[in-house]
């Protein structure tokens, strides 16, 4: 008897490998995207950055995606020639914008013929302008400007990237472990948010002087490797596709038609639209949520001449943190229950560490580096439990509940332990730690969802298209809470002390519109028998 053919995405070693360059080149991905986040108050006392103008450069990362659809664009890429080539461009696009957001905050900016430029241009953009959406306004500072200009061309390839790996992954893994997959890829991916929230502000005050762009240097470097990972990525991707005979570019040319095609679909609105609620609600709090906590904390920090305010403390929190993560994530594929148990144990003990580490420093950013540590721990065992048992559209309510209550938190019950250091870093530690658990349960349950609502050839199109509607929340957002911000505070409010009740008041809604999404998508899916809560995995 002949022996089937073995491809490398039949060989589990090698379709994870595959999934661990598209996981680290998001994790690099991920860093740069939030790199400013926890200097939020450096960059307004360095560069002259308030709320509204931090806001606005944060939104702008999303701008292009959604006003000039390059979504869209970048969807009818993928599907028409193929995951490999999509990601290099993607890596490639990510470093151009990273560069052009470093030279906009470096010292050479200042005093450069391109400062006067954007000083003087860029202050009214017709039409935008007038329909309230201009990524630039009159007054913002020009090294602002430019950095949204950058943080564009970097958003671009951001989503790109995001399409492109979810259908990659969907390519190595179709019929295995999907969510699984997926869920791990984006827990590996969002360890990124914790490395940014501690390594950001340990390179902007490195050496006892302050210098915001050396954090944007170390993004910088860190889509240099992303770039690297897809391009070994490439000739990984390259050999399968040898193996099993596919063509890399769709067979069939792409046709206007296929969009309307996954438009007429409610399911798939439907998944869009929680998609896009569930995600406002998250991304632009993280590029908030260090000042908030800032403002919100009754922080001691720690003497810069003792162990917990030196730059060692930062290493060595950073090792407890990869501890953590490892042994959280590897105990769910440990077959014995000994060393199941043993690895949980070592996770428990190195978080309870990690946080107390935190509380010393006494730095908000270190407490909220905590943020996705509870999600690398149980991604994989809700991915695994969508693959085997379904349940995805169950999970997504029960993520809108949770996320609810956390912003709810945040708002009402964080605020009453101001002056109680250890009360109100407590407080903080179980809501981030249950907000990161929430934020788990959507790529474990919704991306795999997708490939049941539309036909495996335009895919790449449909998460284009999710990613679209998710990036008109991700613009507007970063936006609106610095506008409610300015609107809520006293003119000239220090930056460690704004209230951030209406703003956080702001994303629970989000979650409750979620919630309602996520209840009548169960209904729908019940009668129009869609499959999401069905298991990825037949037995």
């Amino acid at each position: 008897m002949t022996e089937k053919l073995q491809t490398l995405r039949d060989n589990a070693a090698m379709r994870w490998t595959a999934l661990l360059l598209l996981a680290l080149a998001m994790f690099c991905a991920y860093i740069f995207m939030d790199i400013l986040s926890p200097i939020k108050d450096l960059m307004q006392t360095e560069r002259g950055w308030d709320s509204l103008a931090f806001g606005t450069m944060q939104g702008s990362e999303t701008f292009l995606n959604v006003f000039v659809f390059f979504l869209i664009f970048a969807g009818i890429i993928l599907d028409k020639m193929g995951v490999r080539f999509t990601a290099v461009l993607s890596g490639a696009v990510m470093l151009v914008g990273g560069l052009i957001k470093y030279y906009a905050i470096s010292e050479s900016f200042f005093g450069s013929g391109l400062e006067r430029w954007f000083t003087e241009n860029l202050n009214y953009i017709p039409i935008f302008e007038e329909l309230g959406v201009s990524p630039f306004y009159r007054g913002m500072p020009a090294s602002a400007k430019m950095a949204a200009v950058g943080f564009m061309i970097f958003g671009c390839g951001a989503e790109m990237a995001g399409i492109t790996v979810s259908r990659g992954i969907v390519k190595w893994f179709k019929g295995r472990e999907t969510a699984l997959a997926m869920g791990s890829e984006m827990a590996l991916a969002r360890l990124g948010v914790a490395t940014c929230m501690i390594f950001s502000p340990y390179f902007a005050k490195l050496g006892g002087t302050i210098n915001v762009s050396r954090s944007v240097a170390f993004g910088v470097v860190l889509l240099c490797i992303a770039l690297m990972m897809f391009v070994v990525y490439f000739f990984m991707d390259k050999k399968l596709d040898k193996q099993t005979g596919e063509a890399e570019e769709s067979d069939e040319p792409f046709k206007v038609s296929d969009i309307g095609k996954i438009l007429s679909s409610l399911g798939f609105w439907l998944v869009a639209l929680l998609c896009v609620l569930y995600y406002s609600a998250i991304f632009p709090f993280q590029k908030y949520a260090v000042n908030m906590l800032q403002c919100n904390l009754t922080l001691i920090e720690a003497d810069p001449t003792s162990f917990w305010g030196g730059s060692s403390v930062t290493i060595v929190q950073y090792i407890v943190m990869l501890l953590v993560a490892i042994c959280s994530f590897a105990s769910n594929f440990s077959k014995k229950k000994s060393l199941k148990l043993g690895l949980m144990v070592i996770a428990v003990v190195a978080l309870v560490i990690y946080c107390y580490m935190g509380y010393m420093r006494g730095t908000a950013e270190t407490i909220f580096a905590v943020f996705p540590l509870l999600a690398v721990a149980i991604t994989p065992i809700l991915g695994n439990y969508v693959d085997h048992k379904g349940k995805a559209a169950s999970m997504l309510m029960i993520g809108s509940i949770l996320l609810v209550i956390c912003h709810l938190t945040f708002a009402f019950i964080l605020p009453m332990f101001k002056g109680n250091a250890a009360g109100g870093t407590i407080v903080a530690y179980i809501t981030i730690l249950v907000l990161g658990a929430s934020f788990s349960l959507v790529p474990a349950a919704l991306w795999p969802s997708v490939p049941k609502l539309v036909d495996e050839k335009i895919i790449g199109s449909a998460y284009a298209l999710i990613f679209w509607i998710q990036n008109i929340g991700l613009w507007l957002f970063p936006l609106l809470i610095g506008k409610v911000l300015e609107n809520t505070n006293p003119v000239g409010t220090n930056p460690d002390e704004l209230n951030y009740t209406w703003a956080l008041i702001m994303l629970a809604c989000l979650g409750i519109a979620a919630l309602l999404i996520g209840l009548y998508l169960k209904v729908v899916d019940k009668k129009k028998h869609l499959g999401l809560e069905e298991p990825n995995i037949k037995e």
